[in-house]
C-alpha cells in the first residue's frame, strides 16, 4: 500500500505516516519516543477519513513535542507506583525520619484508599473524596494533609519520568489545615520547670531541637569556654523482630526486638552545625549532671553501654525520643503549668532572645535558623567570636536565673528590636501553580504570584502552602530549587507559529497563527524579555516549523513574515539549513 507523501520514496526514520489500510480505514503512526528496551515507541491511530486521522496524528505530535505522552512500558497502579517510589526513589534520598512519614502515609492510608486506581486514570475528585473519607473516619486534618503532600511528591516524580501526564494532587483541594497559634512559655513559667534537669533547661534556655539534645555527646560540651557545639541529631529507632515474628506483637514490642537504624545523623545544614554560648548556671548544672551520670555508671557496672551521650537511660543508652516526649509531659504536669508540645520550649528560647534584644545574626546562630539572603551575606563576613557567644550566654543566664519575676532585664549591649523586626525562621511558602511549585521566603510574595497566576489562568488551581525548609529540601532532593526573595518577572509575550509541508504548503493545524499570553520567567517555553526572537526548525519528517515570540507585538508580526519565508525555503530545500536560532 502506498503511504501518504511517499510516492517518491520511503519516509525517513521516525517520521509520522498516514495511509489507507486494507480494511478501508485510514491509519496513522507516530513515533513519540523510545521504549525501555531501546526500540522506537511508535503509536497507532485509526479513523474513517484521512482528515480525521491527520488531525489525530498532529495532536499526538503536539503532545509528544510538549512531553505530554505517557511513557510506554509497565502499566502502573497507585499501589505499585507508591511501593516503588517510597523504597527505590525516596528512601535513598531523604532522611530516615522523613521516609518513616512517607511509609506511614503510603502503607496505612494511600494504598488501602487509592491503591487500585491506575496511575494515569487518577483524578483530582478521587483525591478529594479520599481526604474527606479519611477525616470522616477519624483521621486528623494534619494527617490528611501529610498524606496529600506525600502523594503529591510521589506523583510529581511519576510525571517527571513520563509515567503520568499530569499530577492530580496539584489540582485537588488539599485538606484544610487549621494551625494552632504557638504560645511560648512565658519567662514567669520557666523557673517552675528548668530547675528539674539539665535536659529541659537546654530546651528552654537554648532552644535546641529534641534530636539535637538527645544526640549531644560530652565531646560536644566545652566546659572551659562555656560552649556547646551542635553536630548531630538523634534518630527515632526502627525496630524489627528478633524472634522471627513468632511473638505476635508489633516489632517495637517484641521481647527480642532489634533496632535496625543508626542512632544519630550529622546535622546536614551549615546553619544547623553551630556553637552556642551556655550560661554559667547551665554549665554548673551540666557538671552536676555529669557527676550523677558517673554514679549511675558505677551502679550499672557491666550493664553500662559507654557511648558518650550526655542524656542517657540508666544503662548508658541514648534516650528514645518517645520516652523523652513522655517525660516532658510528666514534667509539665508535675510543675502545675499548662500542657504544651515539646517544640514549644524552642519557641520559649526564641522569645527570651527577643526580650533580651539579641541581634538577628546572633539569634540565627543560636537557633540554627537558615537565614534569608541578606542574613546569609551578613554571616559570611561576620564571625561568631567567643566573646559574642559568652556575652549572649550571660544575658540569658541573667534573665532566667538572676532576675526576679516581674523585674525588667536590661538588654545591655544587645541590639534593640525595631517594632517591625522579626526572626528569620525555617518556614518557606510554596506557590502551588498547577504542576509547578515555587518556594518563597515571603508569604506576601507567594500570595501575590498565586493571585496573579489565578487571574491569568482562571481554569487552573493555585494556592499557597507553608512548609518547613527541611521538609522542602527533603522533597526536592538533589534537584533542590532555590528559595526566591522577590517576585519573578512577568510579561505579556506575543507568539506566532506556522508549519509547512515538504513542498512549502502551509499546514492548517486548527489553532490561531498569532496569539498573546502572560508569561513568567519560570516558564522558559513561553517567556522572553526580548522585543522579538524567532527560529525555524525541522520537525520529524518533512515538515518545517516557524516560531516567533517577543514583547513587541509589531516586531513579532514583522518577524513572522520573515520566519515563514525561511520556513518555506527550508521545506523546499532540505539539507541547506541548520537548526540555528535568530
Amino acid at each position: 500500500m502506498t503511504r501518504a507523501g511517499t510516492a517518491k520514496g520511503r519516509q525517513p526514520n521516525g517520521a509520522s505516516s498516514i495511509y489507507l489500510g486494507k480494511d478501508g480505514r485510514w491509519h496513522g503512526r507516530v513515533t513519540v519516543g523510545v521504549k525501555d528496551d531501546g526500540t522506537p515507541d511508535r503509536r497507532h491511530v485509526s479513523r474513517k477519513t484521512r482528515a480525521e486521522v491527520t488531525k489525530t496524528v498532529r495532536e499526538l505530535e503536539r503532545q509528544r513535542d510538549k512531553g505530554a505522552v505517557r511513557k510506554a512500558g509497565q502499566s502502573w497502579t497507585i499501589e505499585t507506583w507508591l511501593a516503588h517510589w517510597v523504597e527505590n526513589i525516596a528512601a535513598p534520598n531523604v532522611s530516615e525520619n522523613t521516609i518513616d512519614g512517607y511509609r506511614v502515609a503510603v502503607h496505612h492510608h494511600l494504598v488501602p484508599g487509592l491503591g487500585a486506581h491506575r496511575l494515569e486514570k487518577l483524578e483530582p475528585e478521587h483525591l478529594e473524596r479520599f481526604y474527606k473519607k479519611m477525616q470522616e473516619t477519624g483521621s486528623a486534618a494534619g494527617t490528611a494533609h501529610q498524606v496529600h503532600r506525600t502523594l503529591r511528591a510521589a506523583l510529581n516524580e511519576a510525571v517527571r519520568r513520563g509515567h503520568a501526564i499530569r499530577n492530580p494532587a496539584t489540582i485537588a483541594k488539599a485538606p484544610r489545615l487549621e494551625e494552632d497559634e504557638v504560645e511560648p512559655y512565658s519567662v514567669e513559667e520557666v523557673p517552675g520547670k528548668h530547675r528539674n534537669a539539665a535536659r529541659w533547661v537546654i530546651a528552654l534556655a537554648l532552644g535546641l531541637r529534641q534530636g539535637e539534645v538527645l544526640g549531644m555527646q560530652w565531646t560536644d560540651v566545652d566546659f572551659e569556654l562555656g560552649v556547646i557545639r551542635v553536630r548531630r541529631g538523634r534518630l527515632r529507632p526502627r525496630y524489627e523482630h528478633g524472634c522471627g515474628n513468632r511473638c505476635g506483637r508489633k516489632p517495637g514490642f517484641c521481647p527480642q526486638k532489634i533496632n535496625v537504624r543508626r542512632e544519630t545523623k550529622s546535622v546536614k545544614s551549615r546553619a544547623g552545625q553551630r556553637p552556642i554560648g551556655v550560661p554559667d548556671e547551665l554549665m554548673a548544672l551540666l557538671r552536676r549532671h555529669k557527676e550523677e551520670q558517673g554514679r549511675e555508671r558505677a551502679l550499672a557496672r557491666d550493664l553500662w553501654a559507654e557511648k558518650g551521650y550526655v542524656f542517657t537511660s540508666p544503662v548508658g543508652e541514648p534516650l528514645n525520643p518517645n520516652t523523652d516526649f513522655h517525660r516532658w509531659k510528666d514534667l509539665l504536669k508535675a510543675a502545675g503549668v499548662r500542657d504544651g508540645r515539646l517544640h514549644d520550649a524552642r519557641h520559649t528560647a526564641a522569645t527570651v532572645l527577643l526580650i533580651l534584644g539579641i541581634s538577628d545574626a546572633v539569634v540565627d546562630s543560636i537557633m540554627g535558623w537558615e537565614p534569608g539572603k541578606s542574613a546569609r551575606m551578613r554571616r559570611r563576613y561576620q564571625h561568631m567570636t567567643g566573646p559574642v557567644l559568652q556575652q549572649t550566654a550571660a544575658k540569658i543566664g541573667a534573665l532566667l536565673w538572676a532576675a526576679p519575676v516581674g523585674v525588667a532585664v536590661e538588654a545591655g549591649s544587645g541590639t534593640a528590636l525595631s517594632p517591625g523586626s522579626v526572626l528569620v525562621d525555617s518556614t518557606v511558602y510554596l506557590a502551588d501553580l498547577g504542576g509547578r511549585r515555587l518556594a518563597f521566603a515571603s508569604r506576601e510574595h507567594a500570595e501575590r504570584v498565586v493571585t496573579q497566576w489565578g487571574d491569568d489562568r482562571p481554569g487552573q488551581a493555585a494556592q499557597v502552602e507553608e512548609m518547613e525548609r527541611e521538609q522542602w529540601e527533603d522533597e526536592a532532593g538533589d534537584g533542590i530549587q532555590f528559595i526566591r526573595h522577590k517576585i519573578p518577572d512577568r510579561r505579556m509575550v506575543h507568539h506566532a507559529h506556522a508549519v509547512f509541508l515538504a513542498g512549502g504548503e502551509r499546514l492548517n493545524v486548527g489553532s490561531p497563527a498569532q496569539w498573546s499570553t502572560w508569561a513568567w520567567e519560570f516558564e522558559p517555553d513561553l517567556y522572553t524579555d526580548l522585543p522579538v526572537r524567532w527560529h525555524t526548525s525541522r520537525r520529524p519528517g518533512q515538515e518545517v516549523e516557524a516560531q516567533v515570540r517577543g514583547t513587541d507585538k509589531d516586531a513579532v508580526s514583522s518577524a513572522y513574515v520573515e520566519a515563514c519565508a525561511q520556513a518555506v525555503d527550508r521545506a523546499r530545500n532540505p539539507g541547506t539549513y541548520g537548526d540555528g536560532q535568530r
